[in-house]
């Protein structure tokens, strides 16, 4: 009997094949399924990866977003301070320029308070808040799935570090530093791009969350 296995042979039998000879199951693009159910391996040979919060394409739409959050924050940033150094050199001590008319002028201004002014005596306390939110972005970051809220945190973002630059390195001293502030609406506080962006990004979040969408991308439906 061996001699005659040795002659004709043993037949190659596959090795994902069950003990019963049974082909292996397949997926529907013709990927061999593994016993855990999920697809290993492509019909090219290439792994195929789940597509959930935890998967490489979720990780990838993570990664994208969290991009997205620091480009809207950098342009948001750098246009404050570029704005501020320009006004600062040109227009400080100056006589204030009319846009249109009495109804919008450019005015420069060193507030020591929040935004539009408010709060002018915890300057320090508002450096901690500022950079409080700083924190909190940079946390949430982690977890942020949806473009929407990647702009909304990068304009809060920007705005937040626009101001705390303005606390930390100008005049009277660290973290008590007065903020630049020139764009001057007809009865309404002066201000700047950077409150702009907080009040922007502020508004869009409340949208969001009206409309049921968390920054992971998840709806919720009333």
């Amino acid at each position: 009997m061996a001699e005659a296995e040795r002659i004709i042979g043993t037949p190659d039998i596959p090795d994902a094949a069950g003990a019963d000879g049974a082909e292996p199951p397949k997926a529907a693009d013709g990927a061999v399924v593994g016993s855990t159910g999920s697809a290993v391996d492509g019909p090219a040979g290439s792994t195929v990866e789940g597509d959930g919060p935890g998967g490489s394409t979720a990780t990838g739409r993570g990664r994208r977003k969290i991009l997205a959050l620091f480009a809207v924050a950098v342009v948001a940033y750098l246009l404050d301070l570029t704005t501020k150094m320009i006004v600062v050199a040109k227009l400080e001590h100056q006589e204030p320029i009319e846009i249109f008319g009495d109804w919008l002028k450019l005015s420069a201004i060193r507030n020591a308070g929040a935004a539009f002014g408010i709060g002018e005596a915890f300057t320090v306390i508002f450096t901690v808040i500022a950079a409080g939110v700083i924190v909190v972005i940079a946390r949430l970051a982690r977890k942020l799935y949806s473009l929407p809220w990647a702009i909304a945190l990068g304009l809060l973002l920007g705005g937040a570090l626009g101001n705390l630059t303005d606390r930390i390195f100008r005049a009277p001293g660290v973290f008590k530093g007065a903020v630049v502030d020139f764009i001057a609406p007809a009865h309404f506080a002066v201000f700047n791009l950077a409150d702009s962006a907080i009040v922007c990004g502020g508004i869009l979040i409340v949208i969001l969350s009206f409309k049921g969408l968390d920054p992971d991308g998840t709806v919720h439906k009333d």
